[in-house]
């Protein structure tokens, strides 16, 4: 399901994830292996920002009830960082691609900080867009595996164990195990970014 942007902070949100779509057009085009390998490391970026910061609101406010909202969080980051495990040995990134995921991790954290902190409502909108456009992108890489059998491997055994796929498992199972990842995310983006239009945002 996509989110129609209703605010300007949802339109805000929409060209700012639009931007990395085409930049991430730009370096990688059908190359989905090499691209998941530095995109999910952004990825994983959004939850541990939140989860950090939302667990110091609850201490700095000497307040119960962030509990479930942290592990949600940090769960996503974690589940983000199992993502790019995965494809690391998928995609073996060579070394101007690690530099770039060095150079995209240092920007991104401390940008989507400073948006967590002062517009968390927007914060969480772009991620929920950031995913959406993950699905996109996972949905081309399956029909890119359908039309070029020879790029559905075997999954590493790392993700067969990660999702608990069958031994036999093939990249295609692992890349659709991913993308429902994705779609998840997107959802509990959008819903926190709805709670604080309903005021009940921690």
């Amino acid at each position: 399901m996509r989110h129609t942007p209703s605010n300007m902070s949802d339109q805000v949100a929409k060209r700012f994830t639009l931007l990395l779509r085409w930049t991430a057009d730009t370096f990688f085009s059908g190359r989905y292996g090499h691209r998941a390998v530095v995109l999910e490391t952004v990825a994983a970026v959004p939850g541990m920002v939140a989860g950090m910061w939302t667990h110091l609101k609850s201490l700095r406010q000497m307040k119960t009830g962030y509990g479930p909202k942290i592990r949600t969080l940090l769960a996503e980051a974690e589940n983000e960082r199992m993502h790019l495990m995965t494809f690391l040995e998928v995609a073996k990134p060579n070394w101007l691609e690690r530099m770039i995921v060095l150079i995209a991790q240092a920007v991104f954290w401390h940008l989507f900080f400073f948006i967590y902190v002062f517009f968390p409502r927007t914060a969480h909108r772009i991620v929920g867009y950031f995913e959406e456009e993950a699905v996109i992108s996972y949905t081309d890489y399956l029909a890119q595996i359908d039309a070029n059998p020879e790029l559905n491997i075997p999954a590493p055994a790392i993700a067969i164990e990660y999702w608990n796929l069958p031994a036999n498992a093939m990249l295609r199972d692992v890349v659709i195990a991913v993308r429902a990842d994705e779609q998840g995310h997107s959802d509990v983006n959008h819903a926190f970014a709805d709670d604080y239009d309903k005021g009940i945002a921690g």
